[in-house]
């Protein structure tokens, strides 16, 4: 019986204990560490300010989270004896992109020799979802009838609210920085997987990439491994979240499956409003609104959570994740990782906090809620509103 296996990959940044600055040079002696602890579930990134841990394919939700927290708890124990920290979030509120250094391996210099600044300038941190679907035919041919949801998954996954110090007025600025580099976003409507090698196989004859692996697109069918990869999420800050949004995509893969006829008419207009739902997940997140690619009407985002997770209920059941369906809908109650730093912000700003501070300030309670897997308390903060404020609110 095919049990859609998934695995998680989360990029963290590397900073300063104390401060929760950015530490633009990968310290060796803190890596080799971590990595004598962690293994192959361990590795450098291409910038020398990140690192990425990857779990082994898992079959339950509860497996993921474990293991999530035991690299966290690695990675923290391994730290405190070198002075380093981790942030688990789309961008680093106060790094900067001239700043970062290449991680001296063969395959990152080919990247930066071919991207330049974009390469370089580039310092985001994702959560990458496998799901795996053994036919290799058939990864292709649901991943566009995939991309519809897309945006569902970024919005409960935004934060990346800051960027180079500032406020940026988008609740998931990874996506926006992201698409400066090239073979990104929204994959291709191929419709099998004949279309998407030739695709592959005139990019690799014409010296333009080696292999597939340097497609970076949202949604991407693995010739490697036998997955389907989510990859427009934004890395979360508390672990649960993270696991919620994998357990909801593996939903999705199985309902595609399942259900040829959905949107099997995927066209170039729905492609067209997807693109335009992606751009309000990115600034407005759960507190948007969003164009329904049926009635072609406005729906609210709860409102269409609602009717995705009614669409897979009986896959809900099947794969055993209620509990994190349940996590799910309390995140737009709560508020993401970006709301929720953003209001921190907001309010240590009316406490007569710089700019520069109140922003250094988020970053330390990043770092500590990484290293919890949840949300921490936050020092110096005025009491919490009685509900939580809408993005527009607090820009």
């Amino acid at each position: 019986m095919h049990r859609y296996r998934f695995g998680i990959e989360e990029e963290y940044f590397l900073v300063n204990r104390q401060s929760a600055a950015p530490r633009y040079e990968l310290p060796k002696p803190y890596m080799a560490a971590a990595q004598k602890r962690l293994g192959e579930r361990l590795t450098t990134e291409i910038l020398q300010s990140q690192i990425e841990v990857a779990t082994p394919p898992l079959t339950s939700s509860a497996d993921a989270l474990a293991e999530l927290a035991h690299y966290r708890s690695v990675l923290t124990e391994v730290g405190k004896d070198h002075g380093v920290g981790i942030i688990a979030a789309g961008t680093h509120p106060l790094a900067q992109p001239q700043q970062q250094r290449m991680t001296r391996k063969r395959r990152y210099s080919k990247v930066i020799s071919d991207l330049g600044m974009v390469g370089l300038g580039n310092p985001i941190s994702g959560l990458h979802v496998h799901v795996e679907v053994p036919e290799p035919d058939l990864r292709v041919e649901i991943m566009h009838r995939l991309v519809p949801f897309l945006p569902l998954l970024l919005a409960l996954s935004t934060s990346s609210p800051f960027w180079c110090g500032y406020p940026t007025g988008l609740l998931g600025y990874r996506n926006a920085a992201n698409d400066a580099l090239p073979r990104t976003g929204f994959p291709e409507m191929f419709r099998n997987l004949s279309e998407y090698e030739t695709y592959v196989k005139t990019l690799v004859d014409a010296g333009i990439v080696p292999n597939a692996t340097y497609v970076w697109w949202a949604l991407r069918p693995s010739l490697q491994h036998p997955t389907l990869e989510l990859r427009i999420t934004d890395c979360c800050t508390a672990i649960a979240d993270s696991v919620a949004i994998a357990a909801l995509f593996r939903a999705l893969v199985r309902h595609a499956i399942h259900h040829p006829e959905l949107n099997a008419t995927y066209s170039a207009v729905h492609r067209a409003l997807v693109e335009e739902n992606r751009w309000r997940a990115q600034r407005y997140g759960t507190d948007g609104t969003y164009i329904d690619l049926v009635s072609f009407e406005p729906v609210a985002f709860r409102s269409w959570l609602d009717a995705v997770i009614a669409m897979v209920a009986p896959h809900v059941h099947h794969l055993g994740i209620e509990d994190d369906i349940q996590h799910l809908k309390s995140i737009p109650k709560r508020g993401t990782s970006a709301h929720l730093q953003l209001e921190y912000f907001r309010g240590l700003r009316k406490l007569g906090r710089s700019p520069r501070e109140a922003i250094g300030d988020v970053a330390k309670w990043l770092r500590t809620s990484t290293e919890a897997g949840d949300f921490t308390a936050r020092g110096g903060e005025p009491k919490a509103p009685a509900t939580r404020q809408r993005l527009t609110d607090l820009v």
